[in-house]
């Protein structure tokens, strides 16, 4: 990795560990939703997180946004340490550096506030008082969104879930921040509505400088949105690359596994397509060698254990060697 690119890291982010404490059968349960995750997010990039429902992809960034206090780890933003005691500074520095679009475009958004109340909060919370100045953003990032200024005094539900889900990219953005986390945003819409808020993210990062982390099991939409992509699984980061190289040559058997799954849309070699399945236990052997995240190729993370990065060596010369 160049200097020039280490010093450029926007969010740096490691052994991240978010458990939570529950009951079964009456008896206490820590279930380790994130567990010892570590990676780094370059200023002006789009940073994909994929995975299966439950790995732990949303607690990350929910983690890194501060509604969960990490159990333990390191999260720092431009340098600043953000993992610790929520004070008001740390509050204040957060909401006027770091947003997020949520997954559901119906629950989150107040149903009793209006359009122009939902996008202006953020700037109320930020001490902006005069309202000219407010109603004025509003109209502004509300046209950005693709939106009409007629649509500042309607409520939530008077919208579709497109128009909902632009309306919680417009409260996101109207703060200019420096990384927007997007949990999931288009996942809860019609396909093609998809491809319009995510055209319409793409815009707005170029217009706005802005960094995104997103959150997304749609393998196919993560491919042509982000830069780099990591792929979690169980609350571990078992793979972390170029989306390129990644699609191109993934190298975990978890990460070959969802990518087998991507349907073509080729109905003949669809038929004949396999999917190949990822079972741990058969996959991996740690009771000797404890893995770790090793970078098998410039940029290209893999976690895996010494004797399976050796393996993984041999896999990809075997490739390259075929490819030539």
């Amino acid at each position: 990795m160049s200097n020039e690119k280490k010093n450029d890291v926007l969010l740096n982010v490691e052994h991240l560990c978010m458990y939570f404490d529950t009951k079964a059968r009456h008896k206490k349960v820590q279930i380790k939703a994130v567990d010892d995750v570590s990676f780094q997010v370059y200023r002006s990039e789009t940073f994909g997180l994929v995975g299966e429902s439950g790995c732990g992809k949303t607690t990350t960034g929910r983690t890194i946004l501060r509604l969960y206090h990490p159990t333990s780890g390191k999260i720092e933003f431009d340098g600043k340490r953000i993992d610790g005691k929520m004070t008001p500074a740390l509050r204040d520095y957060l909401t006027k550096n770091i947003t997020c679009i949520f997954q559901d475009p119906i629950e989150s958004l107040n149903p009793r506030m209006t359009v122009s109340e939902i996008i202006g909060e953020g700037l109320s919370v930020r001490g902006i008082r005069d309202k000219a100045e407010i109603e004025r953003r509003v109209y502004e990032v509300l046209e950005k969104v693709g939106l009409t200024r007629e649509h500042a005094n309607r409520y939530p539900h008077e919208f579709s879930g497109g128009q909902r889900q632009r309306i919680g990219i417009a409260r996101a953005i109207i703060v200019n921040p420096t990384m927007v986390i997007a949990d999931e945003p288009v996942s809860a819409l019609d396909v093609s509505v998809q491809a319009q808020v995510i055209n319409l993210l793409n815009d707005l990062k170029k217009e706005y400088g802005l960094t995104i982390i997103f959150v997304a099991h749609n393998l196919s939409v993560v491919k042509y949105f982000s830069d780099r992509i990591g792929v979690m699984y169980r609350g571990k980061l078992v793979e972390v690359a170029n989306a390129d190289d990644l699609y191109e040559h993934p190298i975990h058997p978890y990460t070959k596994s969802l990518l087998s799954a991507i349907p073509l849309p080729n109905p003949l070699i669809e038929k004949n397509r396999e999917i190949l399945s990822y079972d741990p236990q058969q996959c991996h052997d740690y009771r000797v060698e404890q893995p770790k995240m090793v970078e098998i190729l410039p940029g290209h993370f893999v976690y895996g254990s010494d004797s399976e990065i050796a393996r993984y060596q041999t896999e990809l010369s075997e490739v390259k060697y075929a490819v030539n």
